[in-house]
């Protein structure tokens, strides 16, 4: 009995510290991503890693990951002698500025950064969190797309995020960085969030890629001038942010942070600020031209209205006649909209008006007032903008107003002409405060064109059409070109000096912290998209 005892084998149970000493094994995998070598590869690229964009997001010592050691199920086309802890993509929570924020950074050393199953689980994940608790998620995104091994699998995990993306909109505020390439379908998703940076020259969004447009089009073109920063910057308008570094991205993320509530039951924070005497600023009185169609860079004027270096633009280098961005007035953070002179004399077309559109329609869901400065000569002319939808543009931007119910006030600089006068944010669509400099000119159209229709007959008549013309300008020009008939009706609350509008805005602001709308009870709007 003894002698069978002894010919049986011995298993040995590993201790407390061998199963330690496994642990740090597994830690010290994960951390390395996909090797030294992709590593190196991705240092000379000019790009960071997942790990380290992250540690450069977040207040230090606060990251706790989720996941690390999640890897693939798919077990075709030789996946199941690869597996790498995390399978691509670092997610978690932590701070930033001391406020809790959601994170996900996918990581191109593994498998290209492509999306799986599991890949795209780590991520529904913490965006479900982000959205049980109240707080904003930010994707920084650096993808080559599909993992093409896992076929329908990897595409229904693009359309969990998709499907979230949607559910959050409105309720956290969601920002993507793109970091990389960000292909097919993954542009979807960054397309839904609120804001999103790239990266100059080592980041590109596109649908098809630029060997798909040649075979189809017969187009020439590089990823860069395809689906660059700078393409997407100032042509389609896609990205919000043209960053020059991945440093630079990141600390334009947490500036953006700043304006924002975490949630849409939250208001946003109201940053330190010492009241200076009475908050006059004189230079403002001089920043109008003399002549009434000369330009001038409204950015001036929101500058020296608001607090000192707190104005951030967003979308600066699209649509360039509407100036929009964030900034704080007596501490108070508020969402801008302002006509801008100095590009196409601050009209409103296409661009401008979907531009500002999208950007109310953020302020509103996270209970930012909003200041609109007016200089509008009214809608841009042209069949091109006719033929391409105008109409349903601009109402984007009217309905976008219409249903903000946020504190909104509006201060008409100088031109409030036609339509465009009702749409920028006028007492008729429901804001609440409505100022007018004393140059401003409130009217259906400018004095010549008005002039040319009403008194067409007699200027005709008249022994000399040019002299009579001039006169009739300036009897239009005297009768209707002031905020004085605005003023009368009560759709203009003051006319107000320059110097005075910061002192107005505070004060105005300051009323309006605890206004309530309630709108008819609805499902949603259909907004005209």
């Amino acid at each position: 009995m003894s002698e069978k005892k002894q010919n049986q084998p011995v298993y040995t149970v590993p201790g407390n510290q061998q199963k330690y000493e496994l642990l740090q094994e597994k830690n010290d995998e994960a951390l390395l991503g996909g090797g030294k070598k992709r590593i190196e590869a991705q240092h000379k690229k000019g790009k960071l890693t997942a790990r380290e964009r992250i540690e450069l997001l977040l207040d230090e010592g606060t990251f706790e990951e989720i996941g690390k050691f999640v890897m693939h199920r798919c077990k075709d086309f030789g996946l199941d002698k690869q597996y790498y802890p995390g399978d691509g993509v670092v997610t978690g929570y932590g701070q930033v500025n001391g406020r809790l924020v959601y994170v996900f950074s996918q990581d191109f050393t593994v498998f290209g950064g492509s999306l799986s199953e599991t890949h795209a689980e780590k991520i529904v994940k913490i965006m479900d969190l982000a959205m049980e608790n109240g707080a904003p998620v930010i994707g920084l995104n650096d993808s080559g797309g599909a993992r093409i091994q896992e076929g329908v699998v990897s595409l229904g995990g693009y359309a969990d995020i998709f499907y979230r993306n949607t559910l959050a909109s409105g309720v956290v505020p969601q920002i993507s960085a793109i970091m990389g390439p960000c292909a097919g379908g993954a542009v979807y998703s960054p397309a839904i969030t609120d804001f999103i940076m790239m990266v100059e020259d080592t980041s590109y969004m596109f649908v098809t890629g630029p060997n798909v447009v040649k075979t189809v089009t017969q187009e020439t073109v590089t990823a860069e001038e395809l689906g660059g920063a700078s393409a997407h910057s100032t042509k389609s308008g896609v990205t919000h942010f043209s960053c020059a570094n991945e440093v630079e991205c990141i600390n334009n993320i947490k500036q953006l942070l700043s304006y924002m509530p975490q949630n849409c039951e939250e208001d946003p924070t109201i940053a330190p600020y010492e009241p200076s005497g009475d908050e006059k600023v004189p230079s403002l009185n001089d920043i109008m031209p003399e002549n009434p169609n000369q330009p001038y860079d409204m950015r001036e004027v929101i500058e020296q209205t608001v607090d000192d270096g707190s104005f951030m633009e967003v979308h600066k280098n699209f649509a360039e006649n509407i100036v929009v961005g964030f900034a704080r007035i007596g501490g108070r953070s508020i969402g801008i909209v302002g006509n801008q002179p100095a590009s196409l004399a601050g009209v409103l077309d296409i661009d401008a008006s979907t531009k500002g559109a999208r950007f109310v329609r953020f302020c509103d869901c996270f209970n930012i007032p909003l200041l609109v400065f007016e200089d509008v000569p009214g809608f841009l002319p042209g069949t091109d903008q006719e033929w391409n939808g105008i109409i349903t543009n601009g109402a984007k931007l009217l309905y976008a107003f219409s249903e903000a119910t946020v504190p909104r006030v509006t201060v008409i600089t100088r031109k409030a002409y036609g339509g465009a006068y009702d749409v920028m944010n006028s007492k008729h669509i429901g804001a609440d405060m409505n100022y007018a400099w004393p140059m401003a000119e409130i009217a259906v159209m400018g004095a010549k064109g008005a002039a040319e229709i009403i008194f067409k007959r007699e200027i005709a008549e008249a022994d000399d059409p040019e002299a009579k013309l001039q006169e009739k300008i300036d009897e239009y020009t005297e009768k209707f070109a002031n905020p004085y008939k605005a003023a009368h009706r009560g759709y203009i609350d003051e006319v107000i000096l320059p110097e005075n509008t910061r002192a107005k805005l505070i004060k105005a602001f300051k009323m309006l912290e605890n206004k309530a709308v309630s709108l008819p009870k609805k499902k949603h709007g259909n907004i005209p998209l």
